[in-house]
């Protein structure tokens, strides 16, 4: 089995990095860091050192022991990008992503800049891979857009945005080569304010361009009593996910073990 999550948009989470640092208004409130704070000290549990960076090279063959194709949201609780993150582990991720064909893995990103030169390089044949697709985070127009930016100019087979916490009118935001759109507005306490005119103008603008449209929710301080639907409707858009076989558990025992042993 996989990481099981709640995130809407994604059907398990996969960690072989933990903790991060902020960098941009979208950081603010950061679920992840609120979570994982929460158990610093506390013996034994994975986030004893709360939400300090680490990297967890014993979660990196996980994907090839799960027994049924998954889409994988990729370091939900940090960023694969962050400065603390070495190459060779970032590529060694990559190698994973690769072997484990059958899955769908979603890379998301606020360090868009140092993702389009690895995706340029080091990580050439992820770049080029169908089942991985490279994402980014934007909030706002000022940190947001310079990372579509980025995003669009890295050699990425498939490109998504994740606009969430969208925290104010992005404007006539560029699609060129985005395969994807997720929004949502921020949750929990001190959740900010998300209007429905900017949600409006960012599917406006997916419809127009054909790129499918997830809308994960309005957020707020209670976030299920704002629901996630859209002009009375539920917008649960995906583009086309590739398909290969998934191997039997002996073979993907075997790739897993031969892989943790040239991983790190």
């Amino acid at each position: 089995m996989g990481a099981e999550t709640k995130i809407e948009w994604t059907d398990a989470t996969w960690n072989p990095v933990r903790g991060c640092t902020k960098i941009s208004p979208g950081c603010k409130h950061c679920y992840a860091e609120t979570f994982a704070e929460r158990f610093r000290g506390v013996k034994g549990h994975p986030y004893e050192q709360g939400f300090d960076l680490r990297l967890v090279p014993e979660k990196l063959s996980e994907p090839l022991r799960w027994r049924s194709p998954k889409m994988v949201f990729v370091n939900s609780m940090s960023d694969l990008f962050h400065s603390g993150v070495p190459d060779d582990y970032i590529a060694a991720v990559a190698r994973v992503m690769l072997a484990a064909r059958w899955h769908t893995f979603q890379v998301l990103t606020k360090r868009a800049e140092r993702m389009q030169a690895l995706l340029s390089t080091k990580l050439k044949a992820a770049a080029e891979a169908p089942n991985i697709w490279w994402g980014v985070s934007v909030e706002n127009k000022e940190h947001g857009l310079l990372r579509v930016s980025h995003l669009q100019n890295a050699p990425a087979a498939v490109r998504f945005l994740s606009i969430e916490p969208l925290l104010e009118d992005i404007g006539n935001v560029d699609l060129s080569g985005i395969a994807w759109v997720i929004v949502g507005g921020e949750s929990g306490p001190g959740a900010r304010k998300m209007e429905r005119n900017w949600v409006i103008s960012i599917r406006n603008r997916c419809q127009r361009a054909g790129v499918p449209f997830f809308f994960k929710q309005w957020g707020g301080v209670r976030k299920g009593l704002a629901g996630r639907r859209l002009d009375g409707r539920t917008y649960d858009e995906y583009p086309e996910r590739p398909h290969s076989p998934l191997l039997s558990e002996r073979e993907r025992a075997d790739i897993a073990t031969q892989m943790q042993l040239t991983l790190v």
